[in-house]
């Protein structure tokens, strides 16, 4: 079926957007994996000696340290106060726990990311959540409601021209599937879901007021990163041609660099190596010239290592900065404070786009919908980035009565099923004979059994 102009004006215009911000999109990306070809004047390195480009990957370092801080942990409805099993249930079943760092990461990267929902064909009691490329989708946004109008997707390569194959129309109650014919795009399938939504939800980093297309986190130090990878280029550079220590002879005739014994003239490295530590010639003169310290450009990589620190958040160490004295641990908690400050603002934002992606969810799957605005993400602290860090931190405040044992396992993350099993251990503990007796025997000091 062909696409009625609306459709095909719709297509046409954020299809353009997507070609638009490619070019952007792939440098972020060359960015990130520290593939990106570094710019050169021209007089420090001559265009011959550009493999000697040394690149140093601060930007997902900066990025990596934000994202390995985003951790979510359970879903809380309106009205309810503990987690809810079907949401935590929808996340399992979804692969989310490996998906969710990838939406993460595309956000940090692109300044946008998106999860879109759909039917399961399968499974209709599990609606599918999934996370799709940045560079794929783009959407039209609702300034008033902050929803998505419609969204647009293109996906698969063809290898005759390496145009997109397939294309996705993402509307209120309809979602259609496209396939390029010809050079137009052709209707082979729909799902009339009449959500009344666009099954498409977006998360943007840095977003401003007006802007729908968010911006990279990258942006700030991407200079920074130019200037210390032109740096560490020269670096090698130098070290390869001023900081070995040069030889040289003066007085001495060629035959000096002739071997007595084939009377073939010495080659140079060999010369170099060997016949300047003693030479027969009593009129030549050989002397060193000293290598020369490069010690400027560690000051000068240090220097930008400095201002990325500044601008980022991250802790020297992280850096590669240490002292002879080892810093505490509170130094370090508080070396780490901006980063857990910037980790935490990310979880207010993607927050509340994951409680519209559970809203959607719960409206696939039971036909009503939530209000998702306030559907509450719960997060693991931000400061607690480990499971032994969390740990330790929980049996912290155990330790001085703050929380409970169930308030414990709450911030742990564990599941109501867990918790369940969890109980039913600590009450067989407490009847079985022999661990009585054990505790019986210890008198006052024994702990109360099942605590």
């Amino acid at each position: 079926m062909a696409l009625s102009l609306d459709d095909a004006r719709l297509v046409n215009d954020l299809s353009n957007q997507l070609t638009t911000r490619s070019h952007i999109d792939e440098r972020f990306r060359r960015y990130y994996q520290g593939t990106q070809r570094l710019e050169q004047i021209g007089l420090a390195v001559p265009p011959e000696l550009r493999r000697f480009e040394t690149v140093v990957n601060w930007p997902r370092l900066a990025l990596d340290s934000l994202n390995e801080r985003l951790d979510v942990k359970s879903f809380i409805l309106p009205g309810e106060d503990v987690a809810d099993a079907g949401l935590a249930e929808a996340w399992a079943a979804n692969d989310l726990d490996s998906e969710a760092p990838k939406l993460h990461i595309d956000t940090l990267i692109y300044g946008r990311g998106f999860v879109c929902a759909g039917t399961n064909d399968e499974d209709s009691e599990r609606p599918l959540l999934t996370v799709e490329s940045p560079r794929e989708l783009m959407v039209e946004m609702d300034h008033r409601t902050r929803r998505v109008n419609r969204a647009f997707r293109v996906y698969g390569q063809d290898e005759t021209d390496l145009q997109p194959k397939y294309a996705t129309i993402y509307q209120p109650d309809l979602t259609r599937w496209l396939v390029r014919d010809q050079g137009r795009w052709v209707e082979y399938d729909r799902d009339e879901h009449n959500l009344g939504r666009v099954p498409v939800v977006p998360f943007f980093n840095r977003l401003l007021t007006g802007d729908w297309l968010g911006e990279s986190e990258m942006t700030d130090i991407i200079p920074l990163t130019d200037a210390a990878a032109r740096s560490l280029t020269n670096l090698q550079l130098a070290g390869e041609t001023h900081a070995v220590p040069q030889k040289y002879v003066l007085g001495a005739t060629k035959g000096d660099f002739v071997d007595p014994t084939t009377n073939e003239v010495i080659p140079a490295w060999e010369s170099y190596m060997s016949a300047f530590l003693a030479m027969g010639n009593e009129k030549a003169t050989v002397g060193q010239l000293q290598g020369t310290s490069l010690s400027n450009f560690h000051d000068t990589v240090n220097h930008y290592a400095r201002l990325v620190a500044a601008i980022t958040g991250l802790p020297p160490h992280f850096l590669g900065f240490s002292s002879e004295n080892p810093a505490s641990a509170d130094a370090i908690r508080s070396s780490e404070s901006r980063l857990v400050k910037r980790a935490e603002l990310k979880q207010r934002q993607y927050g509340d786009s994951w409680g519209r992606v559970m809203s959607l969810y719960l409206r696939l799957r039971d036909g009503d919908w939530p209000d998702g605005r306030q559907i509450r993400t719960e997060w693991y602290d931000a400061s607690t980035p480990t499971v032994a860090a969390r740990t330790d931190a929980v049996v912290k405040l155990m330790s001085t009565d703050i929380i409970s044992r169930e308030g414990a396992w709450d911030e742990l993350g564990w599941s109501e099923a867990r918790k369940a099993r969890e109980r039913g251990y600590f009450e067989r503990q407490a009847l079985d004979p022999v661990t009585r007796a054990i505790v019986d025997g210890l008198g006052d000091e024994a702990p109360p059994l099942g605590a």
